[in-house]
């Protein structure tokens, strides 16, 4: 007759097995604690290096550059919610000098943006990517920054060169002197003109152009 004990090798079917005691189910929870509070601390000191890279980038901007993203983002958001979604990020993002293409664009709206939420419950909503007036904020100081600063002089000689001519003439300084409201006589324009033209054709260029602003 077989004996009624257990097999040595496999575990009794009830009380304690050869092999020993089941793992306590507490060390198992506290394991699993452990990794969700260092999971939390991790995203805790990635947002705070974020916040932190991003005050250094608002801090090499100038004045006049924080200004002007601000501005472009207050002209373009045109319902005033402090977000702008893909239509205004491009045409904002443009008025700064970047002329972006639609994937580049969107790309931006999914990396830093959010989805818009329903604001009447009787209206179906259709869900829109937003994107923030800190995050746009931050796009734009990245690129700012990054940008060739002979991209900007040039941008500013095309403001002065109406047409595309590749050349800034006597017209375009009265022009932009009357836009601009400075009361400067004929003589004196020419006078501009004449002493930053290196070529002798009556105009400024614009290898001229940068080297009257790197003076």
């Amino acid at each position: 007759m077989a004996s009624s004990a257990a097999h040595p090798v496999f575990p009794s079917r009830y009380g304690t097995s050869a092999m020993g005691k089941l793992p306590d189910r507490s060390a198992f929870g506290a394991s699993s604690q452990q990794r969700g509070d260092q999971q939390r601390a991790e995203r805790e000191r990635e947002r705070l290096e974020k916040e932190r890279q991003e005050r250094e980038e608002q801090n090499q901007l100038s004045e006049e550059q924080r200004e002007e993203i601000k501005e472009a983002f207050m002209l373009f958001d045109l319902d005033k919610d402090q977000k702008i979604d893909y239509h205004e990020l491009k045409v904002a993002m443009k008025a700064l000098g970047f002329d972006l293409p639609k994937a580049e664009i969107l790309s931006i709206l999914q990396t830093h943006g959010s989805l818009s939420e329903p604001t009447n419950p009787n209206v179906p909503h259709h869900p829109r990517l937003l994107l923030p007036f800190a995050q746009f904020q931050s796009v734009m100081a990245q690129r700012i920054l990054a940008r060739d600063p002979r991209d900007e002089i040039l941008r500013a000689f095309d403001l002065f060169d109406e047409g595309g001519k590749g050349k800034i003439n006597l017209n375009d300084l009265r022009r932009v002197a009357r836009e601009l409201g400075e009361g400067l006589e004929e003589e004196e324009l020419a006078a501009m003109i004449e002493e930053f033209d290196l070529d002798g054709d009556g105009a400024i260029n614009r290898e001229e152009f940068l080297l009257i602003c790197h003076q």
